[in-house]
């Protein structure tokens, strides 16, 4: 099977001040893309969500931080078709106590514990069996140089010297793919959970509907092999908080 894997990060950055870091990714089989994407742009006509012609954007961006009490409606369709489509899975892992971290006791900098990280999140997706196209959102000037060392990390863990497994890891703008759009969605509300956020009654809605659906709490780890809403919630051993 050729399996494609959308990546996103949230508060990923050593320094940007919030204490938890969420990585995770949507994927699906990649003769179900086209018709998934179409499905997901079906919501965005029902719900007269089109930029005006001058904007470089024709359709609006399916974001967690544009959720609001007035797209509410077309939110909770994504999320329903999200569960009711066998296809599409969805696997995050989240780090609390970002900022308590001491990375030289383990040898790492915060680099080299993000690509760690970042290869936890992907490895119970990966299949020796299967193929897998890699897409991540382009973040800031170093994506390029991320995104090389990450396909590094992965190919030499499966010894994948052929490029059989890892078929390839490329950047791409978010905008430009809907699939992506609902990674930052999901990986959004895990997010926004763990980190003891409740401020948006929108935010809180759709997190009640997900945790409705997926019938789980968001905060705890799943079993390794639930394969729709697949959540680990990292913990360090002891050496490596203050």
């Amino acid at each position: 099977m050729n399996v494609n894997i959308y990546c996103d990060e949230s508060c990923h950055l050593e320094n940007d001040k919030e204490n938890v870091m969420v990585l995770g990714a949507v994927y699906c089989p990649t003769e179900k893309k086209e018709e998934i994407f179409e499905r997901l742009l079906s919501f965005k006509k029902k719900h007269n969500l089109i930029k005006r012609p001058k904007e470089n954007r024709t359709y609006y961006e399916l974001k967690w931080n544009k959720v609001s009490q007035s797209k509410i409606e077309y939110y909770k369709d994504v999320i329903n078709y999200f569960f009711d489509d066998d296809d599409l899975c969805f696997r995050v892992l989240v780090v609390p106590n970002k900022n308590e971290l001491k990375y030289e006791q383990f040898n790492h900098t915060h680099d080299t514990f993000y690509y760690k990280m970042y290869f936890g999140m992907l490895k119970a997706i990966l299949n020796p069996k299967d193929s897998h196209y890699i897409y991540i959102d382009i973040k800031d000037t170093k994506s390029k140089d991320k995104v090389h060392k990450l396909e590094q990390v992965l190919r030499n863990d499966k010894y994948d010297y052929q490029k059989n497994i890892i078929k390839r890891v490329q950047q791409v703008r978010s905008h430009e793919v809907e699939i992506l759009q609902l990674a930052d969605l999901l990986i959004g509300a895990v997010g926004y959970i763990n980190r003891g956020l409740a401020s948006s009654k929108a935010k809180n809605e759709l997190i009640d509907l997900i945790k409705q659906r997926s019938k789980y709490s968001l905060v705890k780890s799943t079993l390794l092999k639930e394969r729709k809403f697949n959540i680990f919630i990292w913990e360090s051993q002891k050496p490596y908080f203050l």
